[in-house]
């Protein structure tokens, strides 16, 4: 049974006009966290918008009054087998009725999408520890964890050398090329955590969707013709870091050992000195089956945030 709210308190659906009081609460939970707010309007205008949430029945506000106290989302990808949660709020409470809001509707998911079950996910700053806490009293444990890696760019950044036998595709303009990265993203991230599959047209959507993404930001390599590596950027840490940011970099399998991620690490750090920008960032799996964490340390990034994500099994209802 959903926890009951006092009568002050409402509840609704987020609209994209709610975008900019949501920036608010999280930003104000992040700055009393981290000291700063790890997130943008045009990010959360994003998270409203996502093709693939229905805001009538996955996403919640609580106000009390005219105050707006919390915020949850609960989404999916593809077959839906692994759920993300997105719960803010400073009130006990509060947290109480969001999370039986989303994990009732991740087990209602899980009956949707013909699964006895589904793993529901949830991020936390390694310097929350009052969230962890929480999270691990309702029955999560603990999964995996990320670093935020960053370089720093100080001047120009010389460009590599293409590695012997290989062509750089930049930009994936037409549905050929689109096609192509979906594929080899597909096949790189294959049973690494919580990667689901998504259909090609999902994808795309998505893709599309994001206000910091463009089809120019994505690099193919091909060998005998055939793309077998991918770099997706965006310019999602540009407006608070004055970062580039690489979202994905995959190599696959059969291409591996010919510093193929190297030099699309080394590239892009050349392409965002020559930008202006401060910086490049990305994120690392620290269980990743691959060993990623070292290639980045290798090329001189190191890690400036921590996060960790917890797991809780939720039923099908």
């Amino acid at each position: 049974m959903t926890a009951v709210l006092p009568e002050t308190y409402t509840v609704r659906p987020p609209t994209k006009d709610d975008a900019e009081a949501v920036f608010g609460l999280v930003s104000a939970y992040d700055t009393a966290v981290l000291g700063f707010p790890d997130y943008t309007l045009d990010d959360m205008v994003d998270q409203l918008t996502d093709p693939g949430v229905e805001p009538t029945t996955d996403a919640w506000l609580v106000f009390d009054g005219d105050r707006l106290v919390g915020f949850g989302m609960v989404f999916g990808r593809g077959d839906h087998r692994h759920l993300d949660l997105d719960a803010v709020t400073t009130d006990p409470l509060v947290w109480r009725y969001l999370l039986d809001r989303i994990t009732h509707r991740a087990g209602e998911f899980a009956t949707q999408y013909g699964h006895p079950a589904v793993q529901l996910d949830a991020v936390a700053y390694r310097a929350d520890e009052a969230r962890r806490d929480r999270l691990a009293d309702d029955g999560f444990e603990p999964a995996t964890t990320y670093h935020r890696m960053r370089i720093d760019h100080v001047g120009p950044v010389s460009a590599p050398e293409v590695p012997a036998g290989v062509t750089v595709r930049r930009g994936a303009p037409d549905e050929d090329s689109q096609r192509a990265a979906h594929a080899v993203l597909t096949r790189t991230f294959e049973g690494q955590f919580a990667f689901t599959p998504r259909t090609f047209e999902e994808w795309r959507a998505a893709h599309e969707s994001q206000s910091s993404f463009d089809w120019s930001m994505t690099t193919l390599l091909e060998m005998e013709g055939r793309a077998v590596a991918l770099r997706e950027c965006t310019d999602q840490f540009v407006e608070d870091e004055d970062c580039g940011y690489i979202g994905r970099l995959g190599v696959l399998e059969e291409a591996r050992g010919k510093g193929l991620a190297t030099f699309l690490l080394r590239d892009q750090f050349a392409l965002d000195a020559a930008a202006g920008r401060t910086g490049t960032i990305l994120h690392v799996d620290t269980n990743n089956p691959t060993p990623a964490l070292g290639l980045y340390l290798s090329v001189g990034m190191r890690a400036v945030l921590v996060t960790d994500v917890l797991r809780l099994q939720v039923d099908a209802v």
